[in-house]
């Protein structure tokens, strides 16, 4: 090629004729006629979504760089080719790559290439946009030892692009180690412990694409889940999986999974905690199957003129053989009254006549059968029995026995019984006990693959509740123990993965931050020798002086000096988050107004126009502002209901700015913090 050309105009060039056959691609699925090629109604709404799901997935953002890299290999089967590197799979009218999807493997050296490991690639370069419009490149020469190993001028600048709107994918920028666990397998369940800014969240939406990229048809069948925290979480990273091309992964909270009841009511932290206990499973294992009784009389099943005797001995055989199967109730109740016409087959086999599958179907019809499994085996409903245990002590003591003490059984009970389920002014917790009852008489359905984030913050029956929906699956466990909010927060992986189902999973620790200024992130990590002793601190890549600032007002000029610290931070480009303990929301709120400065809540998103989220502490985990304004960190600590929760509560907050972090105090700061940064 003539090097007369300039290579940004080239560059240019081909990001233009890119587009144009994304939208030809994307003209060619518009102009399908399927009339033809469906056989009925059905077949037609099935072909028609399936169209309208590809239309979509080729849609051109217009904001969004269609490639972010390109690689020239040397050698080997891709000798003396050039590929560019992008979010989605771009051909031209013949069918040949103009981009290459960034999970194939001729992309893998993009993020896994080194001076000391080439992986033939000659050349890699680096993209930089502004908006849309392609502006800049760098290039590294990997097979040239005169060139010497550097940091990215452009990939340094990608991680520190201001945030505006929802979280955005990494895939420009993903690191060497965050590849690594991006690509594993879909077998294998990955736990990933990451400090803030390491990239966990991202890392792990990013291996659900990739999954769905390497297993599709597979996980098209079984399904895909992403769990999050709350719903402001979700809806802040709701728009990474679209912007990939991947628009069929569902997203829910665990409470959303668990919602067979309506919650209205919350429990003290010590009745959840006794709740959230794993101890529980078997609890309610016990009051499942004390609804069963073991047979006194025998069964007389009559069909026409005949009677067929069934004794006692031979019914309770039955009944007990099922116990000790230990199958799910429902699938023993079904399989009960099967049991019992065989055995009623056999005597007529016995007697000379030749019945088949249909009498033995008949015969576990028949309304003797139908009464004796009812007496037996009766229905359970899951919700029914959490209220009766919940409500009648007798009842609750004697499951319970040898596994809760009396004193977690009395914070069990209800100070006054519900008349009902629907009456019941259920907790989060209770909702996932019910959920439990549920599996035990009926299987939960198992999905192809669970991503789970925030998980250090779960009790033990919430994995339970979670290991159920892919049992048959694998999962992507996300989460630091370092901000185990919860009074039952895990205390290890270990723990977790065995309440989980997944005790054989891989733990991968990104110690790595991207996101956090190195003077930002020290200062928190203050705090950990109190709260996580043994866990390491995260080591930033960024270096950013100045970016932390803490000043102390007097108490009747803190919420001014809060609103003053907005201000100023509004001056920058990029989001800004005021993060309060949650009793001091509502007057920074009036503080806020009385100043003329618009905030938004969190989950509401942010714009050029409205870059200020007042958010309190407890919904801050997961998410990240340019610009954080903490207020009176001692209230944040003061909020909780244990000191080690309030030093992690804080800790959350104040790793959540990527550019500066501002503390406004009229409270002593905690011990923890020391006179840094003062």
């Amino acid at each position: 090629m003539s090097t007369s050309v300039d290579p940004l105009a080239r560059e240019r060039a081909h990001l233009a004729d890119s587009r144009a056959a994304l939208r030809a691609m994307r003209e060619d699925v518009e102009a399908l006629d399927i009339t033809d090629v469906t056989a009925n109604w059905v077949n037609s709404l099935v072909l028609g979504r399936q169209i309208e799901e590809r239309i979509k997935a080729l849609a051109d953002l217009s904001h969004t760089p269609l490639f972010f890299g390109r690689l020239d290999y040397l050698h080997t089967t891709q000798e003396g080719q050039r590929f560019y590197i992008g979010r989605r799979h771009v051909h031209d009218a013949d069918g040949d790559p103009m981009v290459i999807d960034w999970r194939a493997p001729v992309s893998q050296p993009f993020y896994r290439a080194s001076k000391k490991d080439p992986q033939d690639v000659g050349l890699r370069r680096r993209f930089g946009y502004t908006g849309g419009e392609l502006t800049a490149y760098e290039d590294e020469h990997l097979s040239d030892p005169a060139e010497q190993e550097r940091t990215s001028r452009l990939l340094q600048a990608e991680i520190e692009r201001p945030r505006v709107g929802p979280m955005r994918d990494i895939v420009a920028t993903i690191q060497p180690e965050q590849d690594e666990i991006v690509r594993s397998g879909l077998g294998g369940t990955v736990c990933v412990q990451g400090g803030p800014g390491t990239g966990k969240t991202a890392v792990g939406l990013h291996r659900v694409a990739y999954l769905l990229y390497a297993h599709r048809e597979r996980l098209a069948r079984t399904g895909t889940l992403v769990i999050g925290p709350n719903r402001s979480f979700l809806h802040y990273i709701e728009q990474v999986l679209p912007a990939l091309g991947e628009l069929e992964v569902r997203q829910a909270t665990v409470d959303d999974l668990v919602a067979h009841v309506e919650v209205r009511g919350a429990d003290e932290a010590a009745t959840a905690t006794v709740k959230g206990d794993a101890r529980m499973a078997e609890v309610l294992r016990r009051a499942v199957r004390s609804h069963v009784t073991l047979p006194t009389e025998p069964l007389m099943v009559v069909r026409g003129s005949r009677r067929w005797r069934v004794p006692a001995y031979e019914l309770e055989e039955m009944v007990r053989e099922l116990l000790d199967r230990d199958i799910r109730y429902g699938a023993a109740r079904d399989a009960l009254p099967q049991r019992i016409a065989h055995a009623v087959l056999v005597r007529m086999e016995q007697a000379g006549e030749a019945p088949d599958d249909r009498v033995q179907d008949a015969v576990a019809r028949n309304t003797a059968v139908k009464a004796a499994v009812k007496t037996l085996w009766p229905p359970v409903d899951p919700a029914k029995l959490v209220l009766r245990l919940l409500s009648d002590a007798g009842f609750l003591a004697e499951h319970a026995a040898g596994i809760l003490t009396e004193d977690e059984q009395k914070l069990l009970l209800w100070a006054k019984p519900a008349r009902s389920v629907k009456s019941a002014k259920w907790s989060a917790a209770d909702a996932v006990l019910i959920d439990e009852a549920r599996d035990l008489v009926e299987r939960t359905h198992s999905l192809g693959h669970v991503v789970l984030d925030e998980a250090q913050d779960l009790s033990p029956m919430q994995y339970r509740a979670v290991g159920r929906r892919c049992t048959t699956g694998s999962a992507t466990i996300l989460g630091d123990l370092a901000q185990g909010t919860t009074p039952w927060a895990t205390e290890s992986w270990a723990q977790a993965l065995t309440h989980l189902g997944k005790p054989e999973a891989v733990v991968e620790e990104l110690t790595a931050g991207f996101r956090v200024p190195r003077e930002v992130i020290a200062y928190a990590s203050l705090l950990l020798p109190h709260m996580s002793p043994g866990l390491a601190a995260v080591e930033s890549v960024r270096e950013n002086p100045g970016s932390l600032s803490v000043r102390h007002r007097e108490p009747a000029e803190l919420d001014a000096g809060v609103v003053a610290a907005c201000v100023e931070s509004l001056e920058h480009e990029g989001s800004i988050g005021l993060i309060a303990a949650d009793a001091r929301v509502e007057p920074l709120g009036q503080a806020l107004a009385a100043a003329g400065l618009a905030f938004l809540s969190p989950g509401e998103e942010t714009t050029a126009e409205s870059r200020l989220t007042l958010v309190p502490a407890s919904l801050a985990k997961g998410l990240e502002y340019d610009y954080v304004v903490l207020d009176d960190p001692a209230a944040v600590v003061d909020g909780e209901p244990d000191e080690r929760t309030g030093l992690r509560r804080l800790y959350v907050a104040l790793t959540r700015a990527v550019s500066g972090l501002t503390v406004v105090h009229s409270s002593p700061l905690p011990a923890q913090l020391g006179s840094a940064g003062c």
